[in-house]
């Protein structure tokens, strides 16, 4: 058995325009978007009566992307829980950044929510986290040189 890499993390959200155009700032570029329904559906996601709306999100790169998915059904009336495939949120997603200080700026104008001021760990990285749309949490982590 063998691990070849990590494919994408999926987000959870309400308001998919909105998630999208934080991503799209961010610096990550569209990959894809679809909408998918139905029996096959259901079973990967272990729900009925499935609908979704998706985006796809890349680094310029290529690497590893986000999957933005918005459920039209079911939907989850009961905020954070033990989660389920249409459960809303994600604890953080870290990035590896160059230029982190430009980065932040370019955030801060946009209204981006920084709570946490750039912090040096030790003599390896730079780290700061910020708040976009619907509690997502990203980490910004800058190899020191």
């Amino acid at each position: 058995m063998k691990i070849n890499r990590l494919d994408h993390v999926g987000i959870t959200v309400n308001d998919l325009s909105k998630a999208k155009a934080f991503f799209l700032n961010f610096g990550l570029e569209v990959q894809g978007e679809w909408e998918w329904e139905g029996d096959q559906l259901d079973q990967v996601a272990g729900l009925n009566d499935v609908k979704v709306a998706c985006v796809g999100l890349g680094m310029p790169d290529g690497q590893a992307w986000i999957e933005l998915i918005k459920f039209y059904t079911p939907s989850d009336e009961k905020d954070i829980q033990q989660p389920f495939a249409n459960t809303l949120g994600i604890r953080h997603i870290a990035f590896a950044v160059e230029d982190i200080e430009a980065i932040v700026a370019k955030l801060k104008k946009k209204g981006t929510e920084i709570f946490s001021e750039i912090q040096q760990y030790e003599e390896s990285y730079k780290l700061c986290f910020v708040r976009g749309p619907e509690g997502i949490i990203l980490e910004l982590a800058e190899k020191i040189k």
